[in-house]
């Protein structure tokens, strides 16, 4: 009996895969920290990425700007955060302000810190705030996902420390657990609290009570295990068996000591750490020391964890950060992005991607997901109220062709209206702090009408380059208003003063002066060619203003020498020459005054003379009696050979 065809399980995750960055564009020389404390040791936002460094005589950790342009090696004197007298043993971003990292440590304590845009510039020993209240050492901080300035952390004490991080006071403390705390993590709304502890057991508290609800067994074996709360109430933990073998499990509210999945993954002694992606209902287990990244699919049909795939790594890894879904890349469609820890000091980007062939927005890969806004206030959350976290959609960030599109802060990604948000008792609520940008943006909406939308990134780009070139058309009409504002009397004595400058220098210069009478009765035309017109022989030279007799050294020479041998004796003779000279020195005094460089007369009676009406006064020139009038004058200038030069036959006869 032949068996049937192999039914594959439909689903649109099938063939995710994993792709790690070019080691230029990721993070290197980082020195991890060396601590055996079970953490991930990471945190990333869309802004920043935060990784604990080994420090000698305290604790530190570094904060990096996400962006290609700050990847690469990273420098052996990076500014760090350095307050904390004990090595830190975990960090966490707040979800609701980018800006805000809370740390715990081993000096008993946990800080908040105020990292500044576009990261730190000198190290940071100052705390925007202390938490103290701890005997033993903080090993967990953890913030609330919906809630704004609630922070949990728990430590080596067995308490369960719950502050208001606007007051810093520990508004609740759970003393529940026996022993070590090893893990804690709310359920969607925040109304619940998940633990697992070194004593095996797995518990749900009432966290502003800080009663048990329910407790089991979570794995049987010694090691550390961890626990999460997936967005439909479900629970999923990873721990050990009595053999060493590593396990996950999938259990139910109400039946915590009876999964519903159990499975063997290896018999690593790694601690697994799971990181649930809510839109896509993905969990990825990622093991210190192990070189791997399995990922699952978590679906309501049983057997309900389905394997999905590995990402397989050469190196292995000391910690982990997963970046929320608002800080990938949607255009890739890429799903998740992991930060990841290698021993080698290397920072390791790696994303997952699902293969798609359109370039247009995946809605069904993109949902809407948890946006940076809070639900609630600290003090709303502490009176009893819940609310799940506010959604927004990440349509508006893809790229179609040239075109882009980023509602990161307008009402519309956020699908909502801001000024339109009821609390769960029906009255207004208040605009929560968000990160600065996203706050900045919330202010200006709030001036707006209902309808309006606040500017894009994009937008704002371009207004940003509107107003520079405004400012900057400002303030070359001030310059031409200050350069018209000068008189034509000023203009006029900046130019005589420059024409006396010019004929002082020109009389004291030495090759001027020439003992040969017959070399001052020439003038050079053009140095290459060795030609020269005879004075003596030009009829109206009596009349006309005494010019450069020098041989010309260089072009600038020549040119000047030509333009003014043009200028003064052969232009002021031809027809209509005077009403040329008059025009071109009434058009260059001012312009020149105002330090303006124009063309040479002899360029400027040219471009006078291709004119349409010096072309009509030209055509003029051919009548009788002009057109014998110029003839008469050209034919006074008579080339003289070199051989027949008046210079050369003195030197000759000497």
């Amino acid at each position: 009996m032949s068996a049937g065809p192999r039914v594959v399980r439909a689903s649109k995750f099938r063939n995710v895969y994993g792709t790690g960055w070019k080691r230029d564009l990721c993070y290197d020389n980082i020195k991890v920290s060396k601590s055996s404390w079970d953490s991930t040791f990471c945190s990333v936002n869309p802004k920043f990425l935060a990784v604990i460094t080994e420090s000698a005589g305290g604790g530190a950790f570094i904060v990096l700007p996400i962006n290609k342009e700050h990847g690469g090696k990273m420098k052996s004197d990076c500014p760090t955060v350095s307050g904390h007298k004990g090595p830190v043993l975990d960090i966490a971003f707040s979800p609701h302000n980018e800006n805000l990292i809370a740390s715990g440590s081993e000096d008993c304590s946990a800080k908040l810190w105020n990292i500044p845009d576009g990261g730190l510039t000198s190290t940071m020993t100052e705390p925007f705030l202390a938490l103290l209240y701890h005997q033993r050492r903080v090993g967990l901080v953890l913030w609330h996902p919906s809630a704004e300035s609630i922070l949990l952390t728990a430590g080596s004490d067995n308490l369960v420390v719950i502050w208001n991080a606007d007051t810093g006071e520990p508004t609740i403390v759970i003393d529940s657990h026996p022993d070590l705390v090893y893990s804690a993590c709310w359920n969607w709304n925040g109304s619940k609290l998940l633990t697992t502890c070194k004593d095996k057991k797995i518990r749900i508290i009432n966290p502003r009570a800080g009663t048990i609800e329910e407790e089991a067994i979570c794995h049987e074996g010694s090691k550390a295990s961890r626990a999460i709360f997936l967005r439909n109430g479900l629970i999923f933990t990873t721990g050990f068996s009595k053999v060493s073998e590593r396990q996950y499990s999938l259990r139910e509210s109400g039946h915590l000591s009876n999964p519903m999945v159990q499975n063997e993954v290896d018999t690593s002694n790694g601690v697994m750490f799971p990181f649930y992606d809510s839109d896509t209902n993905i969990i990825y287990l990622c093991g210190k020391g192990d070189s791997v990244i399995r990922y699952f699919e978590v679906t309501p049909e049983p057997p309900f964890v389905h394997y999905i795939n590995t990402f397989q790594t050469p190196d292995p890894q000391r910690g982990i950060g997963m970046m929320p879904k608002r800080g990938c890349d949607v255009n890739l469609c890429e799903i998740t992005r992991f930060y990841r820890l290698n021993s080698s000091g290397l920072c390791q980007v790696i994303t997952m991607t699902v293969p798609r062939k359109s370039e247009l927005f995946q809605e069904d890969l993109y949902p809407e997901t948890v946006s940076p806004l809070s639900g609630l206030s600290s003090e709303e959350w502490f009176s009893g109220m819940d609310h799940d976290p506010i959604m927004m959609s990440l349509k508006d960030r893809c790229i179609v062709g040239s075109r882009y599109r980023d509602d990161y802060e307008s009402e519309h990604s956020l699908n909502l209206e801001l000024s339109s948000i009821v609390s769960p008792v029906g009255l207004p609520k208040r605009l929560c702090r968000t990160t600065s940008l996203n706050h900045h943006a919330v202010a200006k909406s709030l001036s707006l009408p209902l309808n309006a939308k606040t500017p894009t990134r994009n937008q704002e780009a371009l207004l940003e380059e509107i107003a520079r070139l405004k400012k900057r058309l400002t303030e070359q009409e001030e310059r031409v208003r200050v350069l018209e504002s000068l008189n034509h009397e000023e203009r006029i004595r900046k130019l005589e003063s420059f024409l006396q400058f010019k004929e002082k220098n020109f009389e004291q210069d030495p090759r001027n002066i020439s003992s040969s009478e017959a070399s001052k009765s020439q003038v050079p035309l053009n140095n290459n060619s060795g030609m020269c017109y005879d004075r003596n022989t030009y009829k109206a030279s009596a009349q006309s203003s005494p010019t450069a007799l020098s041989m010309p050294i260089t072009d600038d020479e020549v040119n000047c020498a030509k333009d003014e041998t043009f200028t003064t004796e052969i232009l002021p003779h031809l027809p209509f020459g005077e009403s040329l000279c008059k025009l071109s020195n009434f058009l260059s005094t001012p312009i020149s005054a105002m330090g303006y460089e124009l063309p040479s007369p002899m360029a400027t009676a040219h471009s006078f003379a291709s004119l349409p009406p010096v072309k009509a006064l030209a055509s003029f020139s051919r009548w009788g009696p002009i057109k014998s009038f110029s003839s008469t004058v050209m034919s006074s200038l008579t080339a003289i050979s070199p051989s027949n030069s008046p210079s050369k036959n003195a030197h000759s006869s000497e």
